[in-house]
């Protein structure tokens, strides 16, 4: 039986806020995870275009920088052959002009390609941050949707079982207490207790008036307890622990409620 589960009644009157409190924030980061996995895919796709027009340019650019050096030995070759005679030097000044001409035209598309190589190192390097930048933002909103999902489970849990707590009676109350006097419970169901205490004890600072519920209940109890310190001390509950409380535990008051 959930025996210990049932120590969660202590804040029951918290179960429902605690639900509400976290399934808005557990759907707020599961649709901003499916929009940065979307831009990522997205940079991704451009990256990959990006990359293959740059590979393109750089071949490109090789092209025409073979071309103006090969524009440029013609004109050497040219003027080579009129020096020595081999060709007629008018002729060989038309050809050399015409040569050094399609050479300019070929250093000026290196120019260009060159700028525009360049232009795309500087826009790899830029896609590449925000790749980097998009993958961080992603793992840091997955732990946390974890985080808050494991937190509004639990929340979920508590509730039902304060729903179902609200039916028990005086008798299943000295029943339960009779039981963990025996030490008829599991350390498993111990653990699942202290999780859920714990989870509900971490919410006390997120909202003001539970707050300071928590400190002016500390002052009337002259107890002295930080939040901190309370996770610890209920972290340190054991199984021994609960039985020994227990059997300590005696019957102050019964009452009857009527119409």
């Amino acid at each position: 039986m959930n025996l210990l589960i049932r120590i969660l009644k202590f804040f029951q009157s918290e179960a429902h806020a605690l639900v509400s409190k976290f399934e808005s924030p557990v759907k707020l980061i599961e649709q901003g995870i499916r929009d940065l996995k979307k831009d990522f895919d997205e940079s991704m796709k451009s990256v990959a275009q990006i990359k293959a027009i740059a590979i393109a340019t750089k071949k490109e650019l090789e092209t025409k920088k073979q071309i103006a050096a090969d524009y440029e030995q013609k004109t050497m070759i040219l003027l080579q052959k009129a020096k020595n005679g081999e060709l007629d030097e008018s002729e060989a000044d038309r050809l050399a002009t015409e040569a050094l001409k399609k050479r300019q035209e070929a250093l000026k598309e290196v120019e260009k390609l060159t700028n525009d190589t360049k232009n795309y190192d500087v826009s790899l390097e830029q896609m590449s941050k925000k790749i980097l930048e998009l993958k961080n933002k992603i793992k840091e909103s997955e732990n946390e949707y974890n985080s808050l999902k494991a937190r509004a489970t639990i929340a979920k849990t508590t509730k039902k079982i304060n729903q179902q707590l609200s039916s028990i009676g005086s008798d299943s109350t000295m029943a339960m207490i009779e039981d963990m006097k025996k030490g008829d419970f599991t350390d498993e169901e111990v653990e699942n207790a202290k999780k859920g205490i714990i989870a509900s004890i971490k919410t006390i600072d997120d909202e003001q008036d539970t707050e300071i519920t928590y400190f002016f209940s500390q002052e009337l109890s002259k107890s002295k307890c930080n939040i901190e310190q309370y996770m610890k001390r209920i972290s340190e509950v054991t199984k021994d622990k609960v039985v020994n409380v227990a059997n300590k535990v005696s019957v102050n008051t019964v009452y009857f409620l009527k119409d």
